[in-house]
């Protein structure tokens, strides 16, 4: 029988790593970032096991523990203008309109990149976003309108050019 941090906090692994990683941009780090969090919701699964919403806790967990890397290395530029690294292999066509996607996305204000990655990627409602983010439903979806309008005029322009 699995315990409750096994259940419900332990399987949110990978999904709390890519958010991690969205943030800070960096593997290494975002595994520490993901380490740091499981040792302090290990410290309190008591406490996350009383909870109305676990996960939520876990992911401003994740976000904080995130701009606390920045504020250790005393590098306070937007999250969002942290270099991507890359590897030095050659790419094809189809990596490379991924990549521009993803080099649009990370021009996206803050906001909109994390609602969007929330939502697009992780596959979150409305109501979960505006919980784990702690604003309101009326942001979440203003906010998603808006990086989605960006998107759609960003590749309306690159169709164009092509």
């Amino acid at each position: 029988m699995k315990t409750f941090f096994e259940a419900h906090i332990w399987t949110l692994k990978s999904k709390l790593y890519r958010m991690a990683y969205l943030w800070v941009k960096d593997r290494d780090v975002a595994q520490d970032v993901l380490q740091a969090v499981f040792e302090k919701a290990w410290l309190k699964k008591d406490e996350l096991q009383k909870m109305d919403n676990p996960t939520g806790w876990m992911v401003r967990s994740i976000k904080n523990e995130s701009l606390q890397h920045f504020r250790q290395i005393k590098r306070f530029e937007p999250l969002g203008e942290v270099e991507i690294e890359t590897d030095n292999q050659e790419i094809d066509n189809k990596d490379h309109d991924v990549g521009m996607v993803f080099k649009f996305l990370d021009s996206l204000p803050e906001k909109q990149k994390e609602i969007f990655q929330l939502r697009e990627v992780e596959g979150l409602t409305y109501d979960e976003i505006a919980e784990y983010l702690e604003i309101s439903l009326e942001q979440v979806k203003v906010n998603l309108h808006r990086a989605r309008k960006s998107l759609r005029e960003y590749l309306m322009g690159i169709k164009h050019e092509r």
